[in-house]
């Protein structure tokens, strides 16, 4: 699964959490929470569940 994302989406370290609402998951089935760095490359993978995290064509992350 692919999820794309616009920065304002991302926590002020540019990172998201998994499992997360915008996929469409419930946090009681799913695995633990994990904090994946998207503002760095624009793009983060999460290892327990495949999901791919990615920011919108043209979108940037400005760290804060």
């Amino acid at each position: 699964m692919k999820i794309e994302l616009l920065a304002a989406d991302l926590n002020h370290q540019g990172g998201v959490m998994c499992p997360s609402p915008l996929a469409k998951m419930e946090t009681w089935n799913t695995h633990p929470n994990v904090f994946l760095d998207v503002g760095k490359s624009g793009e983060a993978k999460c290892p327990y569940c495949g999901t791919v995290y990615k920011l919108k064509d043209g979108e940037h992350f400005h760290g804060h």
